[in-house]
């Protein structure tokens, strides 16, 4: 399951035009390359949960997904335990993979299920002991979440917003609620198990400017070339671009440099510009 149906506050005025999981990261949305690592690694039915703008979950937008796609609408939004929740018809038995929709990583999702025991894991990246959002315990098991602890610590991470979770305590889960602090610290509390899947490699929460920003580089850090254009955009002579993506059917016109920028498809953007989002309803200069 993909996580989708969230505000996206902290990423507005972006959020304004497109739900969070479907802003543009290279050359598609967000939840697009989330699915395409499901989908190498053989997990092919996928649901998403929609709620804030869930008319932009279009036809045309759901065409760049891949998988088997079953969207879940929620009229009042359940939080991300409760959202889970909802989609237990669809989900079925056993454990699940839940990733939250604005969460960018190069994750095998295939060793994850592999390393998965018990009732639920998450996946950290590691950080020395004290340190991150979550302590590890000598056998892997989480204790440390929230602030609260259930163990001696020896090692820590910071928790990506990946799980697999399992058929008990996907049914624990409240709706709506938070599937952490009403989900999972009840569970631990309870004496009930949650172990960690150590993942070290770099990774971006694209909810805020600054990290769609950088996430976006990362994506083109990739490719050759220093930018990216997509089909059917048009740069104007006069203009040099550096490090930045053009979506398809973009126009970038004006005399100098478009640098460290990421232009929306179908938006008109004017040279010179920096560190900067272009998207059809503005811009948006990102301060350094």
């Amino acid at each position: 399951m993909i996580l989708a149906a969230g505000f996206g506050t902290r990423l507005q005025p972006l959020t304004l035009e497109l739900p969070k999981p479907l802003v543009w990261v290279g050359d598609r949305p967000a939840i697009a390359h989330i699915a395409e690592r499901l989908v190498a690694a053989g997990i092919e039915d996928l649901v998403i949960n929609t709620h804030h703008r869930r008319e932009a979950f279009s036809e045309e937008a759901l065409s760049l997904i891949p998988g088997r796609l079953s969207i879940l609408t929620e009229p009042s939004i359940l939080g991300t335990g409760g959202g889970v929740a909802n989609a237990a018809s669809l989900l079925g038995d056993g454990d699940v993979v839940v990733w939250n929709g604005d969460i960018l990583a190069p994750l095998d999702a295939r060793e994850l299920l592999r390393a998965h025991r018990g009732d639920a894991t998450l996946v950290i990246a590691p950080r020395p002991r004290g340190e991150g959002t979550v302590g590890v315990g000598a056998d892997g098991e989480v204790v440390r979440l929230r602030g609260e602890r259930f163990g001696e610590e020896v090692t820590a991470g910071d928790f990506l917003g990946i799980y697999v979770l399992g058929a008990e305590l996907r049914r624990t889960l409240p709706m709506p609620g938070c599937l952490i602090g009403e989900g999972l610290l009840p569970w631990l509390r309870r004496g009930r198990k949650a172990r960690v899947f150590r993942a070290d490699l770099t990774w971006d929460d694209i909810g805020s400017l600054r990290s769609y920003l950088r996430a976006n580089a990362r994506w083109l850090a990739g490719r050759a070339g220093g930018f990216f254009m997509g089909e059917g955009a048009s740069i104007a002579p006069t203009v040099e671009v550096m490090g930045s993506v053009i979506g398809r059917g973009a126009v970038v016109r004006g005399q100098g440099k478009i640098e460290g920028c990421v232009i929306w498809p179908g938006a008109t953007a004017e040279a010179p510009l920096s560190r900067a989002v272009v998207t059809p309803g503005g811009k948006i200069v990102i301060d350094e």
